[in-house]
């Protein structure tokens, strides 16, 4: 009985020892915080903003294929010239606000014209729904 009762002691004082760093380290444990990213005015448009909303768009809308290739074609397109302008002028500039006014414009007559004026119409009554549709897939 002698015998074990060292071996007992050992086993309990090593488990404690063990358990013991987890004890006094419980910070370790906590979740770590959430880090959202923030975009600045003047940050770059992501290229995979193109395709989400082209996806968002063809599920809101249920366009065919053809349709959704296109359309993620001037978004594309639409996302390279608004990166391009933000690097031509100051943020928050006169010129950069007429920029962007005229890249949208070319954009949304591009989007008109492959959707037609049927479909054009519902994806304008449909814009907070499509809005929806993009926060769910980020």
């Amino acid at each position: 009985m002698r015998s074990v009762l060292p071996f007992r002691l050992l086993a309990a004082s090593l488990l404690l020892f063990a358990s013991g760093c987890s004890l006094f380290h419980r910070h370790r444990t906590a979740p770590a915080p959430v880090v959202e990213t923030v975009r600045t005015p003047n940050a770059p448009t992501p290229v995979t903003a193109a395709r989400d909303l082209a996806d968002a768009i063809t599920t809101v809308l249920q366009l065919p294929a053809d349709q959704t290739g296109r359309i993620r074609t001037v978004l594309n397109g639409t996302v390279e010239q608004v990166n391009a302008a933000r690097q031509q002028h100051p943020a928050q500039s006169p010129e950069l606000a007429a920029a962007l006014k005229h890249i949208n414009i070319t954009s949304q007559a591009q989007l008109q014209q492959i959707m037609g004026p049927a479909k054009y119409r519902e994806f304008k009554a449909k814009q907070a729904q499509v809005q929806a549709e993009m926060q769910q897939r980020q």
